[in-house]
Formats: structure tokens, C-alpha cells, sequence
């Protein structure tokens, strides 16, 4: 069977969710049997979003080959319970860098470098890459922005252009809108869905399937219209709702019948889906025993998505112990020692997200102390985990001033450093220290029961590291360092042996939290945090008792 691509473009207005439709398309494609994997075209200049501020564009999701990437990947993988790579991320910048190079180079024999064919040319060639590779029997490419969008004109021609080039089976075209209800008018207007399709088919590449998100039902009156002006057939109209949860998604489209649709026009194997699993994890979210309360302490709490994936493994996590998290976002640039009780006294866990640079670092160490000191259960990750270090150092450690270099170049007790093979580097781009990286885990410690195994990999992001010059001082007083990288003999897991559950991690195991893989850290601190919160209700209930 000939690979199968599908494009998924989107337009009227960005964040409609193309990456949830294709992640759920994928997801029923997976459940029917065929190997499926998703890409990411982004329009922008960067060559990836590794040095794009979070209130810009949310978290950087890292793959396992040290990719720095958009965070649809992480949607990608945690509803297909994949691995993606390098290639299922690709921006302009990346495309007009590999023309330039090969141009410098010699490559294209004198030729005049144009937008076409030499641009398009290589976006298909990425877009083939992971076809030819015999893995996947369907690539879905998302293309990012919107139609209309001069940045997405090359993608835009890429795309028509494969049409042709793999043949008009192997490939299916997706565009996802908008029908926007007016209450003033007290009905739901489908030009803007026209004007779209109409713009698409502008520049050659006409939609097979529409996917219409919108507040309302879609009757069929509405189905037919869009169907009579979009030159779709009805069955081809099917309607995106809003959704209690992202992963009710993949069931709505099944009922929608977006994956028949889908496998009716490819050709492709019409094996029924098996989706039990994925049901009964959406039963577990929407329908969770208990409910517990997480304070997520960071600097970029304004804008979510910058902590996209720690709120994903949180539900994974929680839906694992039959329980609803609540997060509780606490701005660290506000934190302080006297609020920090009537902020985070009524969490029944605490958890320091990553981030850098110096702001808001005070407000973190007193959310770290906070959960030290009256037992709560702590989760520090990546600069997380090094203010858990920072803490300790300056309150149990006795060493005064205690402070990470990237905050504090003089401090004399420099407990957090920057990383030896990043002192010399001048370029931001792609440079820290990405991708997995083995860790070794010690007998007896919180996260090798959690883990059950001894070896573990995990993601990395980060230029900075426990200074292994303080390492043995910091141990002798009590930090316990139950995870080392056995390669470099780099810290990576800190606890404390005398709490219930204090857990901080250099790197960043939400990004390896699926569905169907909730990743063990955060099924073991939403277990601690449920357990903490149950000992308060019981203690609750002996003081009413009593008075």
C-alpha cells in the first residue's frame, strides 16, 4: 500500500485546534490498525521556536533526538502514543536555511534560487521524508497559521503540488473553520466558512473534508449549505463542538464519522476501531472519585500553554489514581513568606514548574520551603528542582547567600551552575542540553518507586546543573541524590529523605506523558497529594468530632 498524506490547513481565525483534529484523526487512524504519524509545518522565520518567548508561543516541546519543537507535538504524542523526531517539525526558517546552505554549496548548478520550485521543492521533500521511510501508512502534515497568510503561500503550493506529484488517492485535503453564532441575529452564518474555502481554492488546493468548529449543533440545513457553496458533499461536512476535555475529541470525530470519511476516500484499510482503552480513560477524566487541588507555581502563569504538558500529565496522572486535579496557578513574581500560607495552604500538593532567568526565583524558594517545611508533597522540575537545591542550601545547608549562577555570577556558595561544555558557547539556538539522557536511580529512593527500574531515560532543556563541587556538602546535610546521569555524572534527582514525598528532576518527564503511558512521577505525586489531602479530611473530621 502506497503511503497516504493528508493536509490539514485551517482558517478564518488561529487557534480553532488543528492540532487536537489531527492528533484525534490520528489517534482512530491508529485504533483501526494503520501506522500513522503527524508533522508540523510552521510558517514562522525562527528555525524553531527554541528561543521564542513562552507568552509568545507556549512551551518548547523537546523530542527524544533533542529537537526543540512546536507543542502540537505534544498533543501528537500523547494522543498516538508515538515518538516523534526532527522531521515532524519544520519551519520556514528551517526551510530557507537548508536552500541557502545547499545554494552556498553549489547545489542547485548556477540556478536562479526562487520561492518556486526550489522553497516548495524542499518542503515536499520533508513532507516525503517521513512517507519514503516505509514506517507510516499515513502522514498527516498540519500547516500552521491560516489561509490567506502570505507565510503560508509556500506551504499553501507545496501542498498542490503533491497532489500531483504522489497522485490524487494517496493524498486528501482537510481544512478546518469557522461557524460563528451571532446573537444579534440569533443564527449561525457560514460565509465566513465560504470566504475561507474560497481563498484556499484560490491557490489550487480545494478541501475534501470540512471540519467545522462552532459553539451549536450544525442541522442539516447548515451542513447542506456549507456543502452546496464549498463544493463538498454533505457527508464531508462534519462538525468540531466544544468538548469537556480534549480527549473526548477522538470520540466526537468517531461519531462524526470523520474517520470513515477519511478511509473512504484514501482507499485504506476499513479495519473497525478498537478506541476501549481511550473511552475508558475519558470515563476516569470526565467522572474521577475524588478531586484534589495542585499549586502550580511559575512565572508564566498568564499564558497555560507555556505549561502545556505538566497540565496534560497532571490529568494523566490523576486519572490513573481516579482523581480530578485542580490546579491552582500561582504567580512566583508575587510569592513571598508572608503570603505564601494563604496562597498555597489549601493545595494538597505543590509543584515548582522550569522557566529562566531571575524573575519571580524569591517567590519559588518560598513556595519550596512552604512544602519542606509543613510536609507537603513537592515536585520540582528543571528550574524547579534547582530552586528545591537553592532552598536547602541557604536554610538547612547553612550556606548562606546559596544562589545559582545564572542569578547571582558572585555568590559564594554557587550551588546551581552553569554546565561545563556551555561556558564557551555564543549561539542560543539549539545549544543547551536537549534531548533523553539515561539516568541512573538509587534503591530505596522516591523515584525508583515510583519508576520500578533502575535505568531510565528521560528529556532534557537546560544549561545549567547541581555543582558537583558542593555536591558531598549538600549530601552530608541531608539532600539526598537519588538519581545520577551515569555517563557525565550529572545530578539529576533530588530528595529528601525525611519528607513524605520532595522530589526535584532536572529534566522534564511531563514530556513523556501519554494516554495510554502516564508517565510514573506524576501518577506517584498526584498518589502523595491524594493521600495528603485525605490525612487533612480525616483530621478535619476527628477535630469536629471532638469539639
Amino acid at each position: 500500500m502506497s503511503t497516504k498524506y493528508i493536509f490539514v490547513t485551517g482558517g478564518v481565525t488561529s487557534s480553532l485546534g488543528k492540532g487536537i483534529i489531527c492528533s484525534s484523526l490520528g489517534r482512530l487512524l491508529v485504533a483501526r490498525g494503520l501506522r500513522v504519524t503527524i508533522q508540523k509545518l510552521d510558517p514562522y522565520i525562527n528555525v524553531d521556536p527554541g528561543t521564542m518567548n513562552p507568552y509568545e508561543h507556549g512551551e518548547v516541546y523537546v523530542t527524544d533526538d533533542g529537537a526543540e519543537t512546536d507543542l502540537d507535538l505534544g498533543h501528537y504524542e500523547r494522543f498516538l502514543d508515538i515518538k516523534t523526531s526532527q522531521t515532524n517539525n519544520v519551519t520556514t526558517g528551517r526551510i530557507y536555511y537548508d536552500v541557502i546552505t545547499k545554494e552556498r554549496r553549489g547545489a542547485y548548478l548556477g540556478k536562479t534560487v526562487q520561492v518556486i520550485p526550489h522553497i516548495t521543492d524542499e518542503i515536499k521533500s520533508h513532507v516525503l521524508k517521513l512517507g519514503e521511510s516505509d514506517e507510516y501508512d499515513v502522514v498527516i502534515s498540519e500547516v500552521g497559521g491560516t489561509v490567506g497568510d502570505i507565510e503560508s503561500l509556500p506551504y499553501i503550493e507545496a501542498m498542490r503540488q503533491l497532489r500531483y506529484d504522489v497522485g490524487r488517492k494517496n493524498t486528501l485535503s482537510i481544512h478546518l473553520t469557522l461557524v460563528p453564532y451571532l446573537a444579534a441575529a440569533g443564527e449561525l452564518k457560514t460565509k465566513p466558512t465560504q470566504h475561507s474555502v474560497k481563498t484556499l481554492s484560490e491557490s489550487g488546493l480545494s478541501p475534501d473534508i470540512l471540519v467545522c468548529r462552532s459553539e451549536y449543533q450544525l442541522d442539516s440545513t447548515i451542513r447542506g449549505k456549507i456543502a452546496q457553496f464549498c463544493n463538498v458533499e454533505l457527508e464531508d461536512v462534519i462538525a468540531s463542538l466544544d468538548a469537556e476535555t480534549i480527549y473526548e475529541v477522538p470520540l466526537l470525530m468517531k461519531e462524526e464519522g470523520l474517520d470513515s470519511r477519511v478511509i473512504e476516500k484514501l482507499g485504506l484499510p476499513a479495519k473497525n476501531a478498537d478506541l476501549k482503552r481511550w473511552t475508558d480513560f475519558v470515563d476516569r477524566v470526565k467522572n474521577p472519585k475524588s478531586e484534589i487541588k495542585i499549586a502550580l507555581v511559575g512565572k508564566y502563569v498568564e499564558h497555560h500553554d507555556a505549561y502545556k504538558s505538566i497540565v496534560e500529565a497532571l490529568i494523566h496522572g490523576g486519572a490513573m489514581n481516579d482523581t480530578a486535579v485542580k490546579i491552582k496557578w500561582i504567580q512566583s513574581d508575587y510569592l513571598t513568606d508572608s503570603n505564601v500560607e494563604s496562597q498555597l495552604g489549601d493545595a494538597s500538593g505543590v509543584l515548582v514548574a522550569p522557566g529562566f532567568g531571575g524573575r519571580g526565583i524569591e517567590g519559588k524558594l518560598a513556595a519550596v520551603k512552604y512544602a519542606r517545611t509543613k510536609g507537603i508533597p513537592f515536585f520540582g522540575i528543571c528550574l524547579g528542582m534547582q530552586c528545591a537545591v537553592i532552598e536547602f542550601a541557604r536554610n538547612v545547608a547553612g550556606m548562606e547567600g546559596a544562589n545559582s549562577t545564572e542569578f547571582d555570577e558572585q555568590s559564594a556558595y554557587p550551588v546551581i551552575n552553569l554546565m561545563a561544555d556551555q561556558k564557551e558557547l555564543k549561539d542560543k539556538g539549539g545549544t543547551m542540553r536537549l534531548g533523553k539522557y539515561d539516568c541512573q536511580l538509587s534503591e530505596g529512593s522516591q523515584a525508583k518507586a515510583a519508576y520500578g527500574e533502575e535505568l531510565i531515560s528521560e528529556r532534557h532543556r537546560h544549561r545549567f546543573e547541581l555543582n558537583n563541587e558542593l555536591r558531598d556538602e549538600l549530601n552530608a546535610k541531608g539532600l539526598t541524590i537519588s538519581g545520577v546521569n551515569p555517563e557525565r555524572d550529572l545530578v539529576e534527582i533530588i530528595e529528601l529523605d525525611s519528607h513524605p514525598w520532595f522530589v526535584g528532576v532536572q529534566f522534564h518527564p511531563e514530556l513523556r506523558s501519554t494516554v495510554y503511558d502516564p508517565h510514573p512521577l506524576f501518577v506517584s505525586f498526584v498518589k502523595a497529594s491524594l493521600n495528603k489531602s485525605e490525612e487533612e479530611v480525616k483530621e478535619a473530621g476527628l477535630e469536629e468530632s471532638v469539639s
